[in-house]
């Protein structure tokens, strides 16, 4: 039986980026929505209070009017009641029409219209009575049937301000109602945006910033030397592409590193090539040199002489071993191993090798105590020494003194050596330079103008530092500082 399995979708940055866009926007396209409606119809609605507000008073006014006319029996009272209570109609069918679809259910305006009405049509049969003389008069009927009709006229003016008071109430009321939900949707408003600019900001962290502080840490690492690949990123989009190119692009310098050492390395060979032919010359001449003398005296009896010569020859043998070992040590191309090394023995291999190079009028110093050990890798931290140690010479072209020298720093858990000169020194603006790649001040022929860039990534990788100190005319010091 197969099981099939759906792949998890993935977006890249580009459609994150998107989707969490077009879903800030919707929620902040909803908030305004709501906002925009609330306040729209808060809006309205104090129109509405506004009008209904106007209609209660122009009522008042009407029934204030109807209220004098009996008290004073006055014609002019009663004309403007009359005249009011149009006006309330007025007002009520410019409501009626313009806020149709805010105003509470439509029968109950149809009844305040009709009450409206039905009060003017009272105040005008009154007005009708009035100027027939009915009021007032002697006719006991026609006395009862005014009366009744004053006081349908005061019962509906007292329903019709009862029902306007009621609903202008109502009003507020519903006002209140949505002041309080504008508040509600204000706080949800807040609160949404307060969310959703944390997962914006957690949106941020984890797929722009994390990725992006992990490949900035890488570069820094590979500035300072360090070809580690970075940890893998697993987001699914372009960062996650952009840490395997930076990942394969850590390879391969580090593999270009390796080459170009490793050709810095052959390139100083041949710089030593004549230095060593001269040194294992030297012990080649002594060898047949006490061959020859024992061949001559083979039948001479005295055998403590020949033993003698072939002592002698077995120890030139055993110099000569331990300069082609050096120098196969030196030129063996090796993986960056950091191991605790006898300094001063590493110093020794590295003068073996390169003391064919030193002219006889340049005194060597070697400064180094018998049993001080460092952490560093051996073949390495040689390379190093031995371009701090050809600078030097040929810095002293006339002469000079070359003193190298190593101690520990306890106070700061430092292994420190030095590589100092009395030469011609480096003049003050080549100092910031000297270990820029391919900056050399010899003639194009005696250097590339790699070894102090070489030599410097090679410290760093150690972790540690390279310092250089120098007064034209007084000569160079070369500081080297290794964590212990």
């Amino acid at each position: 039986m197969i099981n099939d399995t759906i792949a998890p979708m993935k977006f890249n940055l580009r459609q994150k980026i998107f989707l969490h866009f077009f879903i800030f926007m919707s929620v902040n396209c909803a908030i305004w929505f709501f906002s925009y409606f609330s306040n729209s119809t808060i809006n309205q609605k104090l129109n509405i209070i506004e009008k209904k507000k106007e209609l209660l008073d122009t009522v008042l006014e009407a029934r204030r009017y109807e209220k004098n006319f009996f008290l004073r029996n006055s014609k002019n009272d009663l004309q403007l009641a009359i005249s009011y209570i149009e006006k309330t109609a007025e007002k009520q069918s410019f409501i009626e029409n313009n806020f149709s679809e805010l105003l509470e259910d439509k029968a109950s305006v149809r009844k305040r219209t009709e009450t409206i009405r039905n009060y003017k049509n009272h105040l005008e049969k009154l007005y009708d009575a009035y100027s027939r003389g009915e009021i007032n008069g002697e006719d006991s009927l026609q006395s009862a049937e005014i009366n009744s009709l004053q006081e349908a006229v005061t019962e509906i003016g007292r329903i019709l301000t009862t029902d306007i008071e009621e609903v202008e109430k109502r009003e507020r009321e519903r006002i209140l109602n949505l002041l309080q939900r504008s508040r509600i949707y204000l706080v949800a408003s807040l609160l949404s945006l307060f969310i959703l600019s944390i997962l914006t900001a957690f949106f941020l962290a984890k797929n722009v910033n994390r990725p992006l502080k992990s490949i900035e840490k890488s570069i820094q690492r590979i500035v300072s030397g360090d070809f580690n690949t970075i940890p893998k990123i697993q987001t699914g989009d372009e960062f996650e592409s952009l840490a395997d190119s930076v990942n394969d692009m850590i390879a391969e310098l580090g593999r270009r590193k390796d080459q170009l050492v490793q050709a810095e390395k052959m390139s100083s060979l041949g710089t030593l090539t004549s230095g060593v032919a001269h040194e294992l010359n030297n012990p080649l001449n002594n060898i047949s040199t006490s061959i020859q003398i024992i061949r001559e005296e083979l039948d001479d009896p005295d055998t403590e002489f020949k033993r003698t010569l072939l002592l002698e020859a077995e120890e030139q043998i055993d110099r000569a071993r331990d300069i082609i070992r050096a120098l196969l040590e030196f030129s063996r191309q090796s993986e960056f191993q950091v191991e605790a090394v006898i300094f001063k023995n590493l110093v020794q291999s590295t003068m073996h090798l390169i003391s064919g190079e030193i002219p006889s009028d340049i005194q060597v110093a070697i400064d180094v105590p018998e049993t001080l050990t460092g952490k560093m890798d051996p073949r390495r931290i040689q390379q190093v020494l031995l371009n701090l140690i050809i600078n030097a010479v040929y810095a002293m072209e006339g002469g000079g003194r070359l003193t190298i020298s190593a101690f520990k720093d306890t106070q700061e858990a430092l292994f420190v050596f030095k590589v100092a000169d009395t030469g011609e020194g480096i003049p003050k603006e080549n100092l910031a330079r000297i270990f820029d790649p391919f900056f050399t001040t010899r003639e194009v022929s005696k250097g590339s103008g790699l070894g102090l860039s070489i030599s410097h990534g090679i410290i760093e990788q150690h972790r540690g530092t390279i310092q250089v100190e120098s007064i034209p005319g007084q000569g160079t010091v070369f500081t080297v500082s290794l964590p212990d």
